[in-house]
């Protein structure tokens, strides 16, 4: 059975408004206790835009660079840290796909599931790699999935 924080779509399953800003402001608070800034975005099963927070001070190129990070997760269903197991060490490969729009290789974007299900992404920005994941992984706790 879904948590009642999701609700359904045409599409199947999707990420709910108020589970989309408990993540966003899960995320923002847990960079705050890291003392650093992030830009941080939730997006639904179809990687639109569901929530989005900007720390005051956070790097403006990342705005676009959490978003992506969302949409990245949600669209392959695994987190954007596992892009260098995939590439391995074929250099054209890893040339190739990280050129294409919106597909970003680096920490922070973390797929977000339901009972199994692929119900969006969220994607953390602006801070260390582990600090984007970290960030990531507190708005996936707040909105009660693992």
């Amino acid at each position: 059975m879904a948590s009642p924080l999701f609700a359904p779509s045409l599409a199947g399953a999707n990420v709910s408004a108020a589970a989309a800003h408990a993540g966003v402001a899960a995320a923002v608070a847990h960079a705050e206790q890291l003392g650093v800034r992030i830009n941080v975005a939730v997006v639904d099963a179809g990687g639109h835009l569901a929530a989005f927070l900007r720390m005051p001070g956070a790097f403006l190129h990342s705005v676009d660079i959490a978003i992506d990070k969302a949409y990245t997760a949600a669209s392959f269903g695994f987190a954007t840290a596992q892009w260098r197991a995939v590439f391995g060490s074929d250099e054209l490969f890893k040339t190739a796909l990280s050129q294409r729009p919106r597909l970003v290789v680096i920490d922070g974007g973390l797929p977000l599931r339901d009972g199994g299900l692929l119900i969006g992404g969220i994607g953390v920005s602006g801070a260390s790699a582990a600090q984007d994941e970290a960030c990531a992984q507190a708005g996936i706790v707040a909105m009660g999935l693992t």
